[in-house]
């Protein structure tokens, strides 16, 4: 049996070999994500270019107050959203995981403004590549500001891994340790 090993991914644009960590851009537009080596990725560090360079930040926000009403106000029917903001249109976008890929919410977020108000750490974020995530499972109140790419690989867990009508235990196990692996490796405020 021959046992070729697997090609290494490499970049989108210069086509030189990619590690396992690196770095990606994003096409506003279209919201396609372009895997890069990092000489490519500096090239693109500027906001009025096609692609946008995806920061590595990663933020845990124990103290992030959002109430129940708020969260209603913005319409979302999951417990489970990605907020954030694109520059094209300057408004807020929901986007949240399905079994069947990213689900964007065009309901209104009017309630954003009071959440933005109540949580400045959010007028931080940067368009069309970070955002909020919003956990509201269960009992479980859990906001993170992310890189974009972060909410893409949330998206994947939940189509590649959901069961039947609730997901099943092995999606909610693979969520958990996505979202334990966001607070070991960001930086809590």
């Amino acid at each position: 049996m021959n046992s070729a090993a697997a090609p290494a991914e490499s970049c989108d644009f210069c086509r030189a070999a990619l590690t396992e960590a690196h770095q990606h851009l994003i096409e506003p537009a279209t919201r396609r994500i372009e895997c890069v080596c990092d000489a490519c990725a500096i090239l693109f560090s500027g906001e009025k270019q096609k692609y946008r360079r995806i920061p590595r930040r990663l933020r845990f926000l124990p103290g992030f107050r959002m109430t129940d009403a708020q969260w209603d106000g913005m319409m979302i029917p999951i417990g489970i959203a990605f907020l954030f903001r694109q520059s094209a249109s300057g408004k807020m976008t929901a986007v949240y995981p399905s079994p069947a890929g990213p689900v964007e919410s065009f309901l209104p977020l009017e309630a954003w403004t009071d959440i933005e108000n109540d949580n400045p750490e959010v007028r931080s974020m940067e368009a069309d590549v970070e955002g909020l995530l919003v956990y509201r499972v269960g009992t479980a109140r859990e906001h993170y500001i992310i890189p974009i790419d972060e909410c893409f690989k949330l998206i994947g867990i939940v189509r590649m891994k959901w069961k039947g009508l609730s997901g099943g235990t092995i999606v909610w196990q693979e969520i958990g340790k996505f979202l334990d692996g966001l607070k070991q490796r960001s930086k809590t405020r």
